[in-house]
């Protein structure tokens, strides 16, 4: 099993492609946290395994990350989509 990992700065409007964002600039939120991605993932249909003390490659202080288990069926970029899209709508 192949978990996916996902950081904060991949959805976070204040960053550009070169900062890390993976997602559309449409898609992106300001300051998005681990708990909303956690949220964002079950919403998808996925277990969620929330990392606090992590800190992603680009950046300095540590926001987390989130594990999306049991995954295996959607690519990383579907997922990413489908998880921007809730983290949009949960923001609303």
């Amino acid at each position: 099993m192949v978990e996916n990992v996902l950081y904060p700065a991949y959805f976070d409007a204040d960053y550009t492609r070169g900062e890390g964002r993976r997602v559309p600039m449409d898609l992106a939120v300001e300051e998005p946290t681990v708990d909303e991605l956690a949220k964002a993932v079950q919403q998808v249909g996925y277990d969620a395994v929330v990392e606090r003390d992590v800190t992603y490659a680009r950046e300095f202080e540590p926001r987390g990350r989130v594990l999306v288990e049991n995954a295996d069926d959607a690519t990383k970029s579907d997922l990413l989509g489908a998880v921007a899209a809730y983290l949009a709508a949960l923001r609303e």
